[in-house]
């Protein structure tokens, strides 16, 4: 059940978890329950991408001090990826770039190819991503067209587990440490087959404890939103 909105104390600081729609930067997020529920101070931890949904965290008023220690619990998530297709962003933002072949593909192909990325691995982010070089997000570089490097970093992938696999789409749940792009999973899941791949769907599930069935709704939003006072009539 949702809480009234006296329940909440928002200078003093609260956790709220949300369940992002499709489209929303985790900026839409913030902004559009700062502005419906009329919170001074708030932040998120962990960005989520527009095309993904799910567990956005905010932290408001004093609880804003906790967010660089959510960021850095592990993270789930499920999700699609399409066998056969790569694109420049790893995942649907951009068009299909090169095609290459699946049918021949067995379930034990996949499933042992993704055994390879379990455990501590080196992760190449994405060109379409929030990382700095010299200064500038590699996605507004990749968005005028210009070519960077992006070093490889360190990530742990906990658990890498394919749930259901329909040639050329292979659904997944994915535990990860800070910092993994599943996007770049996609990619490198694709490269480990021979056939490429990309994202095509992806839900934020779980933040360390904090899980998305907890989440408040877009729904439920609307429904603490007090009531905006009225303006002055109009001429008749």
């Amino acid at each position: 059940m949702v809480k009234d909105l006296a329940d909440f104390d928002f200078d003093a600081g609260e956790i709220l978890l949300f369940d992002k729609p499709l489209t929303w930067s985790s900026f839409d997020g913030v902004r559009k329950l700062k502005n419906a529920l009329r919170i001074r101070k708030v932040g998120h931890a962990g960005t989520l991408d527009p095309l993904a949904t799910g567990l956005l965290i905010l932290c408001t008023g004093k609880k804003t001090k906790e967010i660089d220690q959510i960021q850095a619990q592990e993270k789930e998530y499920t999700g699609t990826f399409r066998l056969g297709q790569t694109t420049p962003s790893f995942d649907r933002e951009t068009a299909v770039d090169a095609e290459g072949p699946y049918a021949h593909l067995t379930d034990a192909d996949i499933q042992a190819a993704a055994a390879q990325f379990v455990g501590e691995i080196q992760q190449t982010p994405p060109l379409y991503s929030a990382v700095k070089i010299d200064g500038q997000r590699a996605y507004e570089l990749a968005r005028k067209g210009q070519e960077a490097e992006i070093k490889a970093k360190t990530v742990t992938i906990k658990a890498f587990e394919l749930t259901r696999i329909a040639l050329p789409e292979v659904d997944f749940r994915v535990v990860c440490s800070k910092g993994t792009y599943i996007r770049s999973l996609a990619r490198d899941l694709g490269t480990a087959l021979g056939t490429g791949a990309h994202l095509t769907a992806l839900r934020r599930t779980r933040i360390g404890a904090y899980r998305v069935e907890d989440a408040l709704t877009l729904a439920d939003v609307q429904a603490l939103a007090p009531p905006r006072p009225e303006g002055p009539a109009g001429p008749e």
